[in-house]
């Protein structure tokens, strides 16, 4: 808080005791905002715990474009826009003091096939190319009971177009369920780690890994995080996307 007093048009008065009134009580008006300054200050350097706060890093750096490209996971489904995972992601990475610019790309029901039929027009809406697109997609085959051949093969396409036009990845894992069969699980949750090996991408090989066995994070249908889970899932995979982003030169 920054308070300015100023005295104008001031007139000597012919008694010297006159003018030492008006310097005193010049002198208390400080004293006064100057205790109210320090007050705000000890206010806004203590944390809600009571810990003193840590200052606020700095966003610098050249603007960092990152790519959300997902299903109703990314889009937010049944969720405010603001707590949407590509919108916390950006509010954690410029807390951070990263320049980062995330789009949300996601769109509620998207299936493998959906995503590759819309990735290159994605690409080539965007004035340059990103500097990392998180690869989530695969769920909404999952719960259709597509085939997982058919999974990795979508993911494999749209894998290719990325490499073809220097795009990093980051590909977030799905996991399949017990009661799928063990046959069909153990081919869905392979697809990712051999995709990420084959073009060579980071992954997160099942990236609701930290709230899934926690039902109080997700919605009623039990399948869309709640803000909460949303919070949790950005905390939990910040790091590896930090590390997907190549240097910028």
């Amino acid at each position: 808080m920054q308070q300015a007093t100023g005295m104008k048009g001031s007139r000597m008065h012919k008694r010297g005791w006159s003018n030492i009134g008006v310097v005193a009580a010049a002198l208390l008006a400080l004293a006064a905002c100057s205790g109210e300054a320090d007050e705000a200050a000890t206010t806004t350097e203590v944390a809600e715990d009571g810990q003193a706060a840590l200052p606020a890093i700095p966003v610098m750096g050249p603007e960092r474009k990152i790519i959300a490209f997902g299903d109703s996971l990314f889009a937010g489904y049944g969720l405010d826009p603001r707590d949407s995972y590509p919108e916390k992601l950006e509010n954690a990475l410029r807390a951070k003091g990263l320049n980062a610019d995330v789009i949300n790309a996601g769109v509620s029901g998207d299936t493998t096939a959906a995503g590759l039929n819309r990735l290159e027009f994605t690409l080539a809406a965007q004035e340059k190319a990103p500097d990392l697109l998180i690869l989530e997609l695969g769920g909404n085959d999952l719960l259709r009971g597509l085939s997982p051949d058919e999974t990795k093969a979508n993911l494999g396409k749209m894998l290719a177009i990325l490499k073809t036009q220097n795009v990093p990845v980051l590909l977030m894992g799905m996991r399949a369920p017990p009661n799928y069969g063990p046959q069909y699980q153990a081919q869905f949750d392979a697809l990712y780690r051999d995709l990420a090996q084959e073009y060579g991408v980071a992954l997160i090989p099942f990236w609701l890994e930290d709230i899934y066995r926690e039902p109080e994070l997700f919605q009623a249908d039990r399948i869309h995080p709640t803000a909460d889970g949303i919070e949790r899932l950005v905390g939990s995979t910040l790091g590896e996307v930090e590390q997907a982003l190549p240097v910028k030169k």
